[in-house]
């Protein structure tokens, strides 16, 4: 069974930081890809950003250049580093992980004060 453990959501100021973390464990293929969705309040879920266990990544529109996603494979461990903080930027950020299957993490929620 795989797990998705998420942390380091939070309350910020518009133009702050937050970094998110995700950890896995359980039965995952080596080759797999690690990624961030976020869902607002009354919208529907979007995705945010992937990266591939070979380190390809990549990014909505709406966070290039102000958020960077990266990965830890000996800790099957995806990060999202989210700087310039808008308050459209808020939502609840869900981790997710393709391998064997689609599998989500919990959420933590973001939110972003102007």
């Amino acid at each position: 069974q795989v797990q998705l453990v998420e942390s380091g959501g939070g309350l910020v100021q518009a133009g702050g930081s937050l970094r998110l973390s995700c950890a896995a464990s359980g039965s995952i293929r080596s080759i797999n890809v690690m990624g961030w969705y976020r869902q607002a309040p009354g919208k529907q879920r979007e995705w945010v950003a992937a990266i591939t266990s070979g380190g390809s990544t990549n990014y909505a529109d709406s966070v290039k250049g102000r958020f960077t996603i990266s990965r830890d494979n000996a800790k099957i461990t995806v990060y999202l580093q989210m700087n310039s903080l808008k308050p459209e930027d808020t939502a609840v950020y869900y981790c997710n992980l393709k391998s064997w299957d689609n599998y989500w993490g919990q959420g933590t929620q973001v939110t972003v004060s102007s």
